[in-house]
């Protein structure tokens, strides 16, 4: 009998862990489903990779499964809040594999999306609504969703929530939620800030640690090599031809930092994607899948990526340029070494990183092994190949913003304050390489074919339409609004057009009479009409 057999679970939850051969419970879930199960609160800290999925899942599905009730209209019964696109899907996914045989109605929300085909979805409610903050209010303010009818509410990646600036947005949810709940609140680390948000929550929770905080995985094998900022991308074009490598992730501080190696990484042949809040959900998807299959071995993240990729077999974590944040470290290198595998992290630092190396080493108890450059590393930087415009391969539709996803204080992944999303820049008719115009370099911009003085043009297929002298034209190729007023009888005119002088005054709209034919003494201002919003 297995673990999950003793706990008396439900016969349909059994037969999907049996079917996926999940059998052996981690640390988190011996110590969390049990409490779970008589219906408390809980405080866990554990970080991503640990199981902590099926830890809140496998329980909430027991309760469903023996409290059958109807889904509550433009409502759910259990609300799991993620802070990424990525990861919210993936926990959706859990869901919907445990669950698999209940008959359980699972959406998930996240920006990006069109709102109008999640709204259709919610009408008839959900059992289960795993959704990031900002997709969640943007319903809950169109009236498309209410919170008042969840029974369990889960609180993931507290300290990433927070990291993100998504703190109001939380609050403004925990005032929309019934106070008679089950709430559950998990986190990579519990800091005083967090810790704080967790009191809001919960009420006389359960406490779980399955691993001290901050510590790094203890089968990543952690090294540092010394570098300056212009040579680290021969040094990762150089890491990347190991054939040891299965997949690898490449780490960058900044968005546009990550499209950049993307570019040198084609430039040298090693296929890569880039994934950050400046792409399409379509784009981050279709980056996700080809990686996950194996089709891409190399990906290029920021931060907001670091806990929303669950990917096995990932060997190879680089960090180009550290985080500012050290607990972030900790975050990144976790993508590796995951079900009992072991891991390789490299970390390239520059002089004006080692600061955050210094932090990252305090934070893990850790000195990362000093790792020198190759042999003819010289070389390799003088010969670093030219990068290459990538073409991207799912470009953005039409109702998604591509940063990402919206709180009350700021946007993520896009400029602070501003209401606008960044254009999509994966089309070759927009500026390039993830750069607004007015960001890319003048030596970097494709020649105009519209700079030169019009008279230069040829007059044949290169000249627009518009740009054609009237007089090179014949009659009858005039399209209807280049014909001279003169040359078409008055039955062709539209009514518009015609002079004021053929109409009788009785024929005119109010708006067409001449403001100089009546005195505007001659009547009492009280009784003027308007027209368009002005006083005539």
């Amino acid at each position: 009998m297995s673990y999950f057999e003793e706990l008396g679970l439900a016969q349909p939850i059994l037969k999907a862990l049996a079917n996926s051969g999940y059998d052996t419970p981690t640390p988190i879930q011996t110590q969390a489903i049990p409490p779970l199960l008589e219906g408390r609160d809980l405080c866990g800290v554990a970080q991503t990779g640990t199981g902590k999925t099926a830890a809140f899942a496998l329980p909430s599905l027991h309760r469903f499964a023996t409290d059958i009730k109807p889904r509550p209209l433009g409502g759910c019964r259990m609300l799991v809040l993620s802070p990424t696109r990525e990861l919210a899907a993936q926990i959706a996914e859990k869901f919907r594999d445990y669950g698999k045989y209940l008959g359980l109605n699972i959406q998930c929300v996240f920006g990006g999306m069109p709102i109008y085909s999640q709204k259709k979805k919610l009408q008839s409610g959900a059992d289960i609504l795993v959704a990031t903050p900002g997709r969640l209010l943007d319903l809950i303010e169109q009236r498309a969703v209410t919170l008042k009818d969840v029974e369990i509410f889960v609180l993931d990646e507290a300290d990433q929530m927070m990291d993100l600036g998504f703190i109001q947005a939380l609050k403004r949810i925990d005032l929309l939620l019934p106070k008679q709940r089950q709430s559950l609140f998990f986190s990579a680390t519990m800091p005083k800030a967090i810790a704080e948000l967790g009191n809001r929550f919960l009420n006389n929770p359960v406490r779980v640690s399955v691993t001290p905080q901050a510590t790094t995985a203890e089968r990543v094998e952690q090294y540092v090599t010394f570098v300056t900022q212009g040579e680290k991308q021969a040094l990762l074009n150089y890491r990347l031809q190991d054939e040891a490598i299965d997949r690898a992730l490449v780490f960058t501080r900044t968005k546009h930092g990550a499209d950049r190696v993307v570019r040198h990484l084609a430039g040298a042949g090693i296929k890569a994607a880039a994934i950050h809040g400046n792409k399409s959900q379509g784009q981050r998807t279709a980056a996700m899948q080809a990686f996950r299959s194996g089709q891409l071995k190399v990906l290029v993240a920021t931060d907001i990526a670091a806990r929303g990729i669950d990917v096995p077999g990932v060997s190879h974590v680089f960090n180009y340029e550290l985080p500012n944040v050290p607990e972030q470290y900790v975050h990144r290198i976790g993508r590796t070494a995951r079900a009992g595998a072991d891991g390789l992290a490299y970390s390239f630092v520059a002089n004006d990183e080692r600061g955050h190396l210094r932090d990252i080493e305090r934070l893990t108890k850790i000195k990362l092994l000093p790792e020198s450059l190759p042999e003819g590393f010289r070389q390799l930087v003088a010969n670093l190949p030219a990068p290459v415009q990538v073409r991207e391969e799912a470009p953005r539709r039409g109702g998604g913003r591509p940063e990402g996803d919206r709180n009350r204080q700021g946007r993520p992944g896009g400029r602070q304050g501003s209401g606008r999303s960044r254009p999509d820049y994966g089309s070759p008719l927009m500026s390039r390489d993830g750069y607004g115009r007015d960001e890319i370099p003048v030596s970097d911009r494709a020649p105009r074919n519209d700079n030169r003085p019009r008279g230069d043009r040829p007059q044949g297929g290169e000249r627009a339409y518009g740009d054609r002298p009237r007089g090179e034209r014949p009659q009858g190729e005039r399209s209807y609004g280049d014909r001279p007023r003169s040359d078409r009888p008055q039955g062709e005119r539209t009514y518009g057009d015609r002079p004021r002088g053929d109409r009788p005054q009785g024929e005119r709209a109010f708006g067409d009479r001449p403001q100089g034919d009546r005195p505007r003494g001659d009547r009492p201002q009280g009784d003027r009409p308007h027209r368009d919003g002005q006083r005539t």
